[in-house]
């Protein structure tokens, strides 16, 4: 069985829309595009690297559109970005373009495609795509990257309908200028007790 592991920038009110740039999406009229930018550093562009290893990619469509757009001429970046598979959860697409890029059709597919034989699976972005997975229980990992700014409005990574689900943290970092890079992964189910005693 494969690991579906959600790769996410957040802020501290758990804001997770277009952290990269000003353009890269303003649905509902979101002004904040580019918020990481002043916050990353080398320590985090180190870890970065770390995180961005070669695997299959799962994606949605508006996050596949905005990557197929800039990596193919870009994959000096991140080796390996364009020979990976890529799969993409879409209603709407007939035919994708990006070399080794795959079309899904529903949830029972990534169901499938966990069940499969091979490695790990990296979603990046992908904001409904993620809610998908959250509310089928399809993630097995959390790569969250928290970065110390409160924005009050925008996309959230956990919105509704998530099951729930315990984490377990297994690896942490805290870069000079404030971000939490925090890893985890699915631990059970939610737990629950008495502060009291």
């Amino acid at each position: 069985m494969r690991k579906i592991i959600v790769l996410s920038f957040i802020t501290l009110d758990g804001v997770m829309q277009a952290p990269g740039g000003p353009d890269e999406d303003t649905a509902g009229g979101f002004e904040y595009g580019g918020w990481v930018a002043p916050y990353f550093d080398e320590a985090g562009g180190g870890l970065m690297d770390k995180q961005l290893k070669p695997a299959d990619l799962l994606l949605g469509r508006k996050t596949y559109d905005i990557f197929a757009s800039y990596w193919p001429s870009h994959g000096d970046i991140w080796p390996g970005v364009n020979d990976v598979r890529k799969y993409i959860l879409t209603k709407t697409m007939k035919k994708a373009d990006w070399n080794n890029s795959v079309i899904l059709k529903s949830p029972a597919d990534i169901k499938d495609l966990k069940n499969s034989e091979g490695g790990d699976i990296q979603v990046h972005g992908s904001g409904e795509l993620i809610q998908t997975l959250l509310k089928q229980d399809l993630a097995d990992e959390l790569w969250l990257k928290i970065f110390p700014v409160v924005l009050g409005k925008g996309k959230k990574l956990f919105d509704t309908g998530a099951v729930p689900a315990a984490f377990k943290l297994t690896e942490s970092s805290v870069t000079p200028s404030g971000v939490i890079f925090a890893n985890y992964v699915r631990d059970g189910e939610v737990k629950t007790g008495n502060m009291g005693g």
